[in-house]
């Protein structure tokens, strides 16, 4: 099955409408996320993101802003760049530490991690790009506790992604956080989907 690559306005549905569906989607959606939640080291989770991923989170921002037909055309702009174009895998990141004052700490040190994360898949490497609406580092070096990232892969890699023969792993190589995790067969097979 091959994903959509772009929300329309079209695909939008109005408030009532979408409440009619919300519960059902939302369990459906709550699976899909699970498997495309991977956490790296104990603070950072990658959330990759998807057609679906994306249409839920428009439905809801319009549903708890009411803002109507006026917002969507704000919404579809700020989601559109984080649904896979089908040569790639995004995923927003996001540092979370419950205690603000560690928080603080850690992210203060953290600075241009968004350059330092990448996708293994045997002895290939897939540098992360991150987003480009907004700089996720500080001028003091402090990081965001939320980044954006595109993983842009070949035909090739996308072939050796979906063969699965080789170990895929995701890492983040600052040094001030050092960690991978090795993804599972229901994750990578859910992110194959992103790929045309």
């Amino acid at each position: 099955m091959t994903m959509k690559t772009t929300l329309k306005e079209s695909d939008i549905l109005d408030i009532s409408k979408y409440e009619s569906i919300r519960g059902k989607f939302r369990e459906e959606i709550v699976e899909e996320k699970k498997l495309r939640r991977i956490a790296v080291g104990p603070y950072a989770t990658f959330y990759f993101e998807s057609y679906n991923t994306m249409w839920y989170q428009v439905q809801e921002m319009l549903r708890i802003e009411k803002g109507g037909k006026a917002q969507i055309k704000d919404e579809l702009a700020a989601y559109n760049p984080l649904i896979p174009n089908g040569m790639e895998l995004v995923a927003t990141l996001m540092f979370e530490i419950d205690n603000p004052d560690i928080r603080t700490a850690f992210l203060a040190g953290l600075g241009g991690v968004e350059e330092k994360i990448n996708m293994h898949i045997g002895k290939k490497i897939i540098a992360a790009v991150p987003e480009e609406d907004v700089d996720r580092t500080s001028s003091k070096g402090k990081a965001s506790s939320v980044q954006f990232v595109h993983f842009n892969f070949s035909e090739l890699e996308i072939a050796e992604f979906n063969r699965k023969a080789e170990q895929i792993v995701l890492s983040i190589n600052h040094p001030k956080y050092s960690h991978s995790t090795t993804l599972q067969k229901d994750t990578l097979d859910i992110l194959a989907m992103d790929f045309k």
